[in-house]
């Protein structure tokens, strides 16, 4: 007789590799767009206020929507549709980047693209936990992570083939192919993930879920209790030191900006992603797996995401600087790894201190307060740059860097420092 255990398994992994396609493809259109924008921006007669501006409040939007889907996904039995409508509207208006004509119109399109990025992020981030067991978390969102970053890879390649012989608009319209790609992935292939309070409830009344992966948590002494009404003290810790973080983390479109300042030609503008995306993609699975490693002997991941924050110092010192455009391109290299230790660390990190039951609105509220503190990061860094020259906001960044890090270390031992059930 087959084994369901079994099944379960081969599913949830599925799941995995399912949301890793649809970070290749997403990323992929979004990464064509995103490193051509500031050139097309210029064209179009704005500069860093503008781009400062409309990186601003569609973080801002986005941080909203992650802050009401993180509630919605510990209340709601079925995540996939958030998921599947986040995928479609943000691939849906990407190409329309092509016929505008003015600043104000890529502030709305932008503002579409992240409010829906908001809406699904969250609720993924609940299903992939549910999906794998407690220790394999950095590795899953790590492998995930790694996936979107072979996008970023990707976009920037196929935006500088297009370039030449079919301009900047003509690269937003070939966005569209990679994005419907994506969506077509997310709603024939991600498998549902029940919440584990509804699945509970369905089987006590005989009615098991179908098509759907249940995998249930191996509760231990060490597991944080809390009820839907709290969050741990534990979790708001690391949150403190992520957003003040965040408030030096501005837009990456002015280390493109700042690159072209500092003498690299507008059309190497992708090749740039291609250089930075390369380390982030090559570093983003051993980085969740070694914090995986770290968990197990009850080490805490937040030494690899301080790591990661010590990085991002030295990386914004030297575009402050900008010594040379040699300096410019190895520091695109380096912010790579920056990325790939914080970003999937620092999920798993807020996913193993908290209760599973309150899993999506941790998400939510970590995402809400980095993207708060990142509207004001890129407001903060364009009026600085206005007012003050290019190297001031890089360097106050790197000063934000290093005392995050530094806080994130010191923070009280607790639950989520490696603890796992």
């Amino acid at each position: 007789m087959p084994d369901p255990s079994a099944d379960a398994k081969t599913s949830a992994a599925r799941n995995v590799y399912v949301f890793g396609i649809t970070s290749l493809l997403n990323d992929t259109a979004s990464e064509m767009a995103y490193w051509v924008l500031p050139a097309f921006l210029v064209s179009l007669g704005a500069g860093p206020a503008q781009l400062g501006l409309i990186e601003g409040l569609a973080e801002s939007v986005a941080s909203f929507a992650k802050l009401f889907s993180g509630y919605l996904a510990d209340r709601f039995d079925r995540r996939k549709p958030l998921v599947v409508a986040g995928y479609f509207v943000a691939n849906g208006v990407k190409p329309v980047l092509a016929v505008v004509s003015a600043w104000w119109q890529i502030l709305l399109i932008r503002f579409t693209d992240r409010l829906a990025k908001g809406v699904r992020g969250a609720p993924r981030d609940v299903m992939v936990a549910e999906s794998v067991p407690k220790e394999r978390l950095g590795s899953a969102y790590g492998l995930i992570q790694s996936m979107d970053s072979a996008g970023a890879i990707a976009g920037p390649l196929v935006a500088l083939a297009m370039l030449a012989r079919f301009g900047i608009r003509g690269v937003f319209l070939a966005a569209a192919v990679p994005g419907a790609l994506c969506a077509l992935v997310a709603l024939y292939g991600i498998r549902e993930t029940r919440n584990p309070h509804f699945s509970q409830k369905t089987r006590e009344m005989g009615h098991p879920a179908e098509n759907s992966v249940v995998t249930p948590a191996k509760k231990s002494a060490n597991e944080p209790k809390a009820s839907l009404g709290a969050l741990p003290s534990s979790f708001y810790l690391v949150l403190a030191a992520v957003t003040l973080f965040s408030l030096g983390n501005s837009s990456d479109m002015f280390l493109v900006m700042r690159a072209q300042n500092a003498g690299i030609r507008v059309m190497l503008a992708p090749v740039l992603g291609l250089v930075f995306n390369i380390t982030y993609t090559l570093g983003s699975w051993p980085a969740g797996w070694f914090s995986d490693q770290f968990s197990r002997r009850g080490l805490s991941r937040k030494w690899i995401a301080a790591a990661g924050y010590l990085i991002f110092a030295a990386v914004y010192f030297v575009f402050g600087r900008a010594p040379s455009t040699l300096a410019i391109w190895i520091g695109m290299a380096v912010y790579g790894l920056y990325y790939a230790l914080t970003e999937p660390v620092l999920k798993a990190l807020v996913v193993e201190t908290v209760g599973q039951e309150i899993r999506g609105r941790a998400l939510g509220v970590y995402a809400f307060a980095t993207s708060v503190a990142t509207l004001a990061a890129s407001l903060i860094t364009g009026l600085l740059w206005k007012h003050y020259g290019a190297g001031v906001p890089f360097y106050f960044s790197a000063g934000l860097a290093t005392i995050s890090a530094v806080l994130l270390v010191a923070r009280r031992p607790g639950l989520g420092d490696g603890q796992s059930g």
